[in-house]
């Protein structure tokens, strides 16, 4: 017996579906705007700290200058993990994705949190704030342990963006390092209803804890199609080596329907805006750096992309210039996707707290198109055709 199928259309990707109401953020992807809570990311780029935009976000409006400073103080006092949690990190083999220490961090930090169980709105802001504020010591520690190196405590006198820096390298960023780390953080903490926040939204939604949803959010994030394309981005510019080399090696990936990292986006169809703040940014630490080879070559890779396939509508995306930014910030390339989840914590939780004050467990439907009331046989009597072999690995 074979099922009638019902006439249903399946969005595949749940292109155009809309799961929620929000005044988080806001993507105009045909003129390519990013409005968070109505503060466009230019205003915001130029004018706010990472901190400030997390109280936004957060709370809804930006903070008068002592709730800003109590945020901040509150935020460097969860900034130390348990010695255990460390202790754990020392017994991981070194060749561990960054991406899993990070799960593996944030469940662990859960454990310590006096308030894990409370689902009141107050603890699960504050919640928030402790993943936050400890996922740069556990991005940092773990760096420093996989190179046999102790880690960097945190300090108590670095704003979040500088003192991931300190922690990682080793000593105090200077103020252009500051603010460009700063002002990365910013263009990536909050980016709508993408693949990661839909699935830490889907793990809030049964009432799981706050960094349950976090560690659901990291593990979407670590897939190639989500995360990871500014790594990709800066090796593909690496590769090409010099402007003239451009031409030749995009016309020949073309050529060949290949795609070209950093650019095209599923809801940008104009020039990504935070890619536009990112390739200033990238030019001023390659003129401080006195090597503008990856700036020179990634205009150029740019400038012949464009050419190509502006008329698709496809440009420029904030992947493109980030990996250059964070190369010259002396951040390792396997770290950037750790960078980004880093950052979109803000987000992830931000939308988890919005959809808690209405929530509904999220429970879509599949289709069913299979057959029905086949005939069970014995083990003995089944066989198989040759293309329903299956091959099993291992011995």
């Amino acid at each position: 017996m074979t099922i009638s199928v019902p006439q249903v259309e399946i969005k595949k990707g749940l292109d155009e579906v809309y799961v929620k109401k929000t005044r988080i953020s806001w993507i105009d992807g045909q003129n390519g705007k990013l409005y968070y809570r109505g503060y466009s990311i230019e205003d915001l780029a130029k004018h706010s700290t990472f901190e400030e935009t997390a109280f936004l976000l957060w709370y809804g409006r930006l903070p008068k200058r002592d709730e800003l400073s109590k945020f901040k103080s509150t935020l460097v006092s969860f900034r130390w993990i348990p010695d255990e949690l460390v202790d754990l990190m020392k017994r991981v083999p070194r060749k561990a994705h960054p991406m899993d220490i990070l799960k593996i961090g944030i469940a662990a930090a859960a454990t310590y949190d006096p308030e894990l169980e409370d689902m009141s709105s107050i603890a699960n802001i504050r919640k928030a704030m402790r993943i936050l504020a400890k996922a740069p010591t556990i991005i940092a520690a773990w760096h420093r342990i996989r190179n046999n190196q102790d880690p960097v405590e945190p300090t108590n006198d670095l704003d979040h963006a500088a003192n991931f820096l300190y922690m990682l390298n080793g000593e105090k960023p200077d103020e252009l390092s500051s603010r460009i780390m700063d002002v990365a953080l910013i263009l990536h903490a909050e980016h709508g209803m993408n693949a990661s926040t839909f699935a830490a939204m889907v793990t809030a939604s049964t009432l799981s804890d706050i960094y349950s949803a976090v560690v659901s959010g990291i593990s979407a994030l670590k897939g190639p199609l989500h995360g990871g394309a500014n790594e990709r981005a800066l090796r593909m510019i690496m590769e090409v080596g010099s402007p003239e080399n451009a031409e030749s090696y995009v016309l020949r990936k073309l050529a060949k329907k290949e795609r070209i990292m950093g650019f095209g986006h599923r809801v940008y169809k104009a020039y990504d805006p935070r890619a536009k703040i990112l390739k200033e940014y990238a030019r001023m630490l390659c003129e401080k750096k006195g090597d503008m080879r990856l700036y020179e070559t990634a205009i150029k890779i740019e400038e012949v992309v464009l050419r190509e396939l502006s008329r698709k509508r496809i440009f420029t995306n904030v992947d493109f210039f980030s990996g250059i930014v964070y190369h010259h910030l002396g951040i390792p390339s396997d770290l950037f996707t750790t960078i980004f989840a880093m950052a979109r914590i803000v987000g992830w939780t931000g939308h988890v707290l919005e959809y808690w004050s209405e929530n509904r467990i999220i429970r879509p439907r599949a289709l069913y198109v299979g057959e029905l009331d086949k005939k069970y046989l014995p083990i003995d009597e089944r066989c198989t055709s040759p293309e329903e072999r299956l091959e099993f690995i291992g011995k």
